[in-house]
């Protein structure tokens, strides 16, 4: 039976945040950047402000206001696409071993100690491993490297029970 932690909907709903707020910001200063100009909006004070009373020439906020929106939509793009790809990851408590994602696997038997005395206040554990010999070459440190994977309840829905299964196996 295997114990999955998909990414928590704290961090999906943050990032839809983000989303939504570089969308917005993209629409104010396009519509200043490129619709003040048309007496009909109600920014025509704008435009006057920073091109027709600086001869006809648009000041840098006005440059500003016309080149931020490609780049805050960009940016927008790039956080639904890191979105999309985060809908698949998960951790995954198989029967011999933690799956952190593709390439990382972690026999029971490689974990040296689990710390978990943040876990109730501050909801992170601290888990300590060796590199077993069969990962060494997908990474740069030799097998039998030791290291701290701090693994929170903010990236991860389900944790708990993820780490109560770490604690009966390694137990």
């Amino acid at each position: 039976m295997a114990i999955e932690a998909p990414v928590s909907k704290f961090r999906k709903t943050n990032i839809k945040i983000y989303i939504g707020a570089l969308v917005l910001a993209a629409v104010v200063f396009g519509y200043d950047g490129y619709l003040s100009k048309y007496k009909w909006s109600m920014r025509y004070s704008f435009y006057q402000k920073h091109v027709l009373d600086n001869d006809g020439k648009p000041t840098s906020t006005m440059l500003f206001n016309r080149k931020s929106p490609f780049f805050f939509f960009g940016a927008a793009v790039l956080l639904a696409i890191h979105l999309f790809l985060l809908s698949n990851k998960k951790i995954v408590a198989e029967q011999n071993e933690l799956i952190l994602g593709a390439n990382q696997k972690i026999p029971y038997d490689a974990i040296e100690k689990i710390d978990k005395t943040h876990f109730e206040s501050r909801g992170f554990f601290v888990l300590t491993y060796k590199i077993p010999p069969a990962a060494s070459r997908l990474r740069s440190k030799p097998a039998g490297a030791q290291i701290d994977r701090k693994l929170s309840d903010r990236d991860y829905d389900n944790l708990k029970a993820i780490l109560e299964h770490l604690v009966a196996k390694i137990s």
